[in-house]
C-alpha cells in the first residue's frame, strides 16, 4: 500500500492542495492528513499511520519538513520505518529509500546527524569540566534558602506543622518539603 502523509501547521488550505495534487499523482492509495508543528513529537495521525506499516508499503511525502521538522524526529521515524520494512519518498527532495542510492542517502544524512549529536555531547562535557574548575556547579537554583530548609525541618520535627502545611507556607510542592526531610534523616544517621 502507499500511503501519503500531508501536515501544515495551520489551516493553509494552499499548502495542503499541493500536497494532496502531488500525492494524486504519485498514485497514493491512503492520506493521513495533520494540522499540526512539525517540531511536536506527538501527533497522533503520524503515529497512526506508523502502526499501520506493513512489509513493501510506501509513506510518501511532499517534502521532508512535512515529516518533521527535528532531524532526531526524523531519524526514529525512518528507523520505524525501516523497522517495518516498508519504504519511504520524499517527492520534492528526490530522495527514494526503495532504492540503493536512496538508502544510502539516508545513511548518510544519519551519519551527519550522529556526528553532529557527538559535537554536541563533547562541547556540553568540555563546558561543564569549564564551569566546575571555575567552582560553579551545575543543576537548578535552589527554591529554598538554608534557614527556611531549618525551619521546615524543626516545625516538622517538633509536630507544629505538617509537611502540606510546611509546602504552602512556602510555596513549594510536597515533594520538596519531602527531599528536604529526606537530607536531613541522612545528616542525623
Amino acid at each position: 500500500m502507499i500511503f501519503g502523509y500531508s501536515r501544515n501547521s495551520k489551516s493553509d488550505d494552499q499548502s495542503v492542495r499541493l500536497q494532496l495534487q502531488a500525492f494524486k499523482n504519485a498514485n497514493v492509495e491512503k492520506i493521513f492528513h495533520e494540522t499540526a508543528s512539525g517540531g511536536r513529537w506527538n501527533r497522533p495521525v503520524l503515529h497512526k499511520m506508523l502502526d499501520q506499516l506493513r512489509e513493501g508499503d510506501i509513506i510518501i511525502v511532499w517534502k521532508l519538513d512535512r515529516l518533521s521538522r527535528s532531524l532526531k524526529d526524523l531519524l526514529i521515524i525512518m528507523e520505524r520505518i525501516d523497522q517495518a520494512r516498508a519504504g519511504f519518498k520524499s517527492l520534492t527532495e528526490a530522495i527514494d529509500t526503495t532504492t540503493s542510492a536512496g538508502r544510502m542517502m539516508m545513511q548518510m544524512v544519519g551519519s551527519f546527524a550522529e556526528f553532529e549529536r557527538e559535537m554536541i555531547r563533547e562541547r556540553t562535557k568540555a563546558g561543564l569540566e569549564a564551569a566546575k574548575a571555575e567552582g560553579r556547579i551545575g543543576g537548578r537554583k535552589q527554591k529554598l534558602k538554608e534557614d527556611q530548609r531549618k525551619d521546615i525541618i524543626e516545625n516538622i520535627l517538633s509536630d507544629r506543622k505538617t509537611a502540606a502545611q510546611m509546602a504552602r507556607l512556602y510555596d513549594v510542592s510536597e515533594a520538596t518539603i519531602s527531599r528536604v526531610m529526606a537530607k536531613n534523616r541522612q545528616h542525623i544517621i
